[in-house]
């Protein structure tokens, strides 16, 4: 079976609707919503302890990009977040999940933003199918950190991108 990551909030290379965008608040100059978007997996490896999800755009003008959202030590059961699951007010997320700091220098989903005028910006959406139950990380551990545990703890990945200018 494949692993795969689908979303009712859009298609595999659309663009996002305005809902995930980030909002005024973060001072960037988006006037979006900042709701994570609605993700579902299947197939994930008989082997499963947890899940990761994270946003991440390539195309950030950082030299490194820019993550946007990362959730770890989700409960194997768990295979869909709805929309605003990323927003510690919704408690929408399953219990045992723990975001940690994104680039906005906190946890929590952080929606695209990219500057005004550039090309469309990729939000690469990935859940990580993870071979222990937890990752030993803490709410600010940074997105390198994360990434670092994964490389070494994911049996299977799956990702869908979402695009975003203005």
């Amino acid at each position: 079976m494949t692993f795969t990551v689908r979303s009712d909030s859009f298609s595999d290379g659309d663009y996002l609707a305005n809902a995930h965008i980030l909002s005024a608040d973060f001072g960037f100059g988006c006037q979006g919503n900042n709701q994570s978007p609605h993700l579902a997996w299947s197939g994930a490896p008989a082997e499963t302890k947890s899940f990761a999800v994270t946003c991440f755009d390539p195309d950030a003008p950082t030299g490194s990009g820019f993550w946007h959202w990362l959730v770890v030590n989700i409960p194997p059961s768990v295979t869909e977040l709805a929309v605003d699951a990323g927003n510690s007010k919704s408690a929408k997320l399953p219990q045992g999940a723990l975001q940690t700091r994104t680039d906005f220098g906190t946890p929590g989903y952080g929606g695209p933003c990219p500057p005004a005028g550039d090309h469309p910006h990729r939000s690469l959406f990935t859940v990580f199918a993870v071979g222990v139950d937890r990752l030993p990380v803490t709410a600010d551990t940074s997105a390198a950190v994360i990434g670092f545990q994964l490389h070494f703890n994911t049996l299977a990945r799956a990702a869908i991108m979402g695009l975003y200018k203005r």
